[in-house]
């Protein structure tokens, strides 16, 4: 091997080096790794008593948000808070006594079922449970 070639051969192993050690934190910035989330199948949502009848509160279920509503009847109901359209966050309107989509108007009656709206399919319903002084929220299987 002659040493211009060596020489071009070193420069060239140097400079693709140099971009692999740029590139790399780019990618794995861009593409993040995925993170497990630990499965939570029952969580505490209120005390007993903390909701009036015919209004919500939202609760952290895992990673999204869930929405327990206290029906005009004094019925606990709870319910995934994210719409099933495009994700956003759904909230209870007492007046009308349905949970609405602000960002395209989806609306879903006290079961979780689509009322108007784009939304293509009902919410998740989780169960609800008196424990004690504590509302308990459990996924259903």
């Amino acid at each position: 091997m002659q040493r211009r070639n060596f020489i071009n051969f070193f420069l060239g192993g140097s400079l693709l080096g140099t971009c692999i050690a740029f590139l790399y934190p780019v990618i794995r910035y861009i593409l993040p790794a995925k993170q497990t989330e630990a499965v939570i199948k029952k969580i505490t949502a209120a005390k007993v008593g903390e909701l009036a009848p015919n209004t919500s509160k939202i609760f952290k279920f895992g990673s999204s948000p869930g929405i327990l509503i206290n029906t005009q009847d004094g019925e606990l109901r709870a319910f995934s808070a994210i719409c099933t359209h495009l994700t956003c966050s759904v909230i209870y309107e007492s007046d009308t006594g349905t949970l609405l989509c602000p960002c395209h108007n989806g609306r879903f009656d006290l079961r979780g079922n689509v009322v108007s709206g784009p939304p293509p399919s009902p919410l998740e319903s989780y169960i609800v449970e008196i424990s004690g002084e504590e509302i308990v929220v459990s996924k259903r299987d």
